[in-house]
């Protein structure tokens, strides 16, 4: 299967054909021949100005006979009006016909997805889009039917295709798809039939560059491989021509007899190699888990002995610490007991020494004190006897001048002299003073 379609290589080409034909033709074409374009074969003849000429000569001959009836009388007017009229019917009848025929071969049909290359006098003047168009000057018409739409697949088989060791592979197919993007450029600068032979001459050098830097038994990576550099590589060298490709990879390589025979042998022992060294992985794989059995049991029992180590280690430093602790509480007991029995000491002496201080400077104080406080109290008892003691009252009651020894001042007297007796010495005195001097009675002597 592979070497038939290795042997079937794509062929572009160009067909002359009607317009009847056009759709078929670009859309299906022959078994491995590929049709973008459609040279229309022209029924557009200028037949249709044949009936025009003749009915503009009938209206010219018409108007002839109506000018030379009306020169006539009788019988010939009446057969050169016969006649005119017949002309000016039959040159009627032929300019309709005419004008019918020129309406009908001015229609062209363009087809979905195509365009047309419109040209005059075999100029080319524009490109006309899919539909239908009217082509009213005589002499123009459409000489190209382009596809411009379709992805138009193209496989090109490469053969005796040299290695990197200058190993010849069989054949190496490339398949690709392209799009015409520009119509008048791509059948103006190359046309179908010289793209095949360009496409082709640019794919196989891509293909042999590719292959040159390939090793011959890494050839089948070739098969499906990245070719976006020899896209890009095929895009620059077509696009002068107004084509675009699309998309391309490589389906499939084949190398020579005696090469996949070698490969054969190479594949073989490569397999066989593969799985003696899968069983060495399996062996080495299970003594390495034995190996690491050991040394995980051998890590558990130091693991064990290490925590016994250390379970005695903190036995030890727990005995020591409380050694330490009771020898330290020992110490401090009896530097508590020397620190207080001195401490006590030093109190009691400061305490006796405090009080033969207040001893002495009593001693020393007592004898003034106890004059002092003798005096005081002395004081104290005459003033407190002086204030108690009865005061003499003299009331002069004599007959001296300014004296008044009416009844009244009698009277008087006996009213202050309760009061009199209830105030001290001194206030008294003042009291009677004050009394007589705002009565207005004689002073006492």
């Amino acid at each position: 299967m592979s070497a038939a379609r290795t042997d079937r290589r794509s062929v572009i080409s160009e067909a002359v054909a009607p317009w009847s034909n056009i759709a078929q033709l670009l859309r299906g074409g022959e078994a491995g021949t590929l049709i973008p374009v459609i040279i229309p074969r022209n029924s557009r003849r200028l037949w249709w100005m044949l009936p025009l000429w003749l009915g503009l000569f009938a209206l010219l001959m018409g108007v002839m006979l109506t000018i030379r009836g009306a020169d006539s009388d009788g019988a010939a007017d009446l057969a050169y009006g016969t006649l005119a009229g017949l002309s000016y019917a039959g040159g009627g009848l032929l300019l309709v016909i005419g004008a019918l025929w020129w309406w009908r071969s001015s229609i062209v049909e363009i087809e979905q997805g195509t365009n047309g290359v419109l040209t005059r006098y075999g100029a080319v003047t524009r490109t006309l889009d899919a539909g239908r168009h009217y082509l009213w000057h005589p002499w123009s018409r459409v000489d190209f039917v382009v596809d411009t739409a379709t992805e138009i697949p193209y496989s090109a088989p490469v053969m005796a295709c040299p290695t990197q060791e200058n190993v010849p592979l069989r054949s190496i197919e490339f398949f690709l798809k392209f799009r015409i993007t520009d119509a008048v450029l791509f059948v103006r600068a190359i046309g179908a039939g010289n793209f095949d032979l360009v496409l082709s001459s640019a794919v196989q050098d891509a293909i042999r560059q590719r292959a040159r830097k390939m090793r011959t038994e890494r050839a089948y990576d070739l098969r499906g491989s990245d070719v976006a550099d020899m896209q890009e590589l095929l895009n620059r060298q077509l696009d002068r021509y107004g084509v675009r490709i699309t998309g391309c990879n490589i389906p499939d390589v084949q190398l020579p007899t005696q090469y996949q025979q070698h490969l054969a042998t190479r594949e073989r022992v490569a397999k066989e190699r593969t799985a003696y060294e899968q069983e060495w992985g399996l062996i080495r794989k299970r003594r390495i888990d034995s190996l690491g059995m050991d040394i995980e049991r051998a890590k558990k029992v130091r693991d064990a002995r290490i925590v016994e180590v250390k379970a005695a280690l903190n036995r030890a430093r727990e005995e020591v610490a409380q050694l330490l602790e009771e020898q330290e509480t020992n110490a401090q007991r009896v530097r508590f007991e020397i620190e207080t029995r001195g401490r006590s000491g030093l109190i009691s002496a400061e305490n006796e020494a405090r009080a033969q201080r207040a001893l002495a400077k009593a001693y020393r104080d007592n004898r003034a004190v106890l004059q002092y406080e003798l005096a005081r109290r002395r004081l104290d008892v005459g003033a407190e006897l002086a204030s108690k003691a009865p005061q003499p009252v003299v009331v002069r009651t004599d007959g001296g001048s300014g004296g008044d020894n009416s009844a009244l001042s009698t009277l008087i007297a006996a009213q202050l002299l309760p009061r009199m007796a209830a105030l001290p010495a001194g206030e008294a005195a003042t009291s009677v003073h004050r009394y007589f001097d705002d009565s207005g009675a004689p002073e006492d002597d």
